[in-house]
């Protein structure tokens, strides 16, 4: 499905008036989508341009004549970043709200938190996020970028541009871990070698004693799984202890919330990362986005990986509504599960059957003054890791995240 200019600021335009519309009249005949979101507190940073991006895609949806001869109506909840609340909303929206599909979730926890009440009530979960991967459920649909896909593409480009000695500094959480072991399984297929492992719990914001024994252990790349605003700390401090002119610094994570505009260009100039989106995309589509983006009343600079995800998983859930002909659950993962594809801000989306992940494209990026300079596009990037242990087809009713051993 091709997105073009003229649609997306009709799109935009419409969604004004469909907020201006009764609720009675909204409610009466609607499809229902749930949202469940980190719309306020720690991870609001997330979760506002998400939630933001999620109801772009609906207005634009529901302006070329919704779904199955309905509109699409938003049930949104905001968590405030209490995991807590995820599982109330969940149980709200299956139980009181009686939505069609739910959209949400931020962090791995808040995904765990909700899959299983969702997967127990058949109601279709998309989680549109970057994540560790091996989650393998017929119930779910992740359209975020895993490690493998993420790694496999990053880890030789900054060793070949540093040198062959790593250090992994990593949030302490199965994200962090996960990811950390993916990172040493390339750094040594590609003839390097980790010189130090190190994690920290979410609210760490001193980072000056492992500074000390990055420089100890002779690093010529610092790669870091870091996540949310405690962990920028580490990224400031780099660069106040002269470091980042010294020794080289990668992240899978810094600039998915946008956290390379938080940095002066002296903090962040340099880091190496490799997503599916950057606003520097040069394609129709990205142009469109951001147009439609401001004329819906959002911020020019707000849009970032996570609320492009969330997009393209929106605009993926609704083709498979349209090709099933139907909101049966079954039908809907039925028609998913034929490889249907989206082409959206950050590229081709294509599901993958096999383990319900999504296969796209990878930026290689560099940050330049605020922005994510893009080196080489890498497209459609298959979710080796969770295929390495996911296989829906054969096993329908599996319903696991796998801890892959590397």
């Amino acid at each position: 499905m091709s997105i073009n200019r003229r649609h997306f600021l009709a799109s935009a335009a419409a969604a004004i008036g469909a907020l201006m519309m009764p609720r009675a009249v909204m409610a009466a005949d609607t499809i229902k989508l749930g949202s469940v979101l980190d719309v306020s507190g720690i991870f609001d940073a997330y979760g506002k341009p998400m939630d933001m991006a999620m109801r772009l895609a609906v207005s634009q949806i529901n302006a070329a004549g919704g779904l199955l001869g309905k509109q699409v109506e938003v049930v949104g909840y905001d968590t405030q970043s209490d995991m807590a609340l995820y599982s109330q909303y969940a149980q709200q929206l299956v139980r009181e709200d009686k939505v069609d599909v739910v959209h949400g979730g931020i962090l791995s926890a808040s995904r765990e938190a909700i899959r299983q009440t969702l997967h127990k009530n058949k109601t279709l979960y998309f989680y549109n996020v970057l994540y560790e991967g091996g989650v393998c459920d017929r119930n779910i649909f992740i359209n975020g970028v895993t490690p493998a896909q993420q790694a496999e593409a990053l880890v030789p480009y900054a060793m070949g541009k540093s040198g062959k000695k790593v250090y992994i500094v990593a949030a302490d959480y199965n994200y962090g871990q996960i990811t950390a072991r993916w990172l040493q399984k390339f750094v040594a297929d590609n003839g390097g070698e980790t010189v130090g492992v190190d994690f920290f719990p979410l609210d760490v914001s001193d980072f000056g004693s492992t500074i000390a024994k990055i420089q100890t252990a002779g690093a010529d790349l610092v790669i870091a799984p870091l996540v949310g605003g405690a962990h920028l700390s580490f990224f400031r401090q780099w660069a106040a202890a002269g470091m980042k002119d010294r020794i080289a610094l990668a992240s899978t994570t810094m600039g998915v919330g946008n956290e390379h505009k938080v940095l002066t260009a002296e903090e962040g100039n340099g880091i190496m990362v490799a997503y599916n989106y950057s606003q520097e995309l040069d394609t129709p589509e990205n142009a469109a986005f951001k147009e439609a983006w401001v004329a819906a009343g959002g911020d020019a600079g707000g849009m970032h990986e996570l609320a492009v995800s969330n997009y393209h998983g929106v605009l993926t859930w609704a083709e498979g509504v349209r090709i099933a002909g139907t909101l049966e659950r079954d039908a809907v993962v039925e028609a998913l599960e034929t490889g249907v594809s989206i082409t959206g801000p950050g590229g081709k989306v294509t599901v993958d059957p096999k383990t319900h992940h999504a296969v796209l494209d990878v930026h290689l990026m560099e940050v330049e003054n605020q922005g994510m300079r893009v080196v080489e596009t890498l497209p459609q990037r298959q979710p080796i890791d969770t295929q390495a242990v996911c296989d829906l087809g054969a096993n329908p009713d599996d319903n696991t995240q796998y801890e892959i051993q590397i």
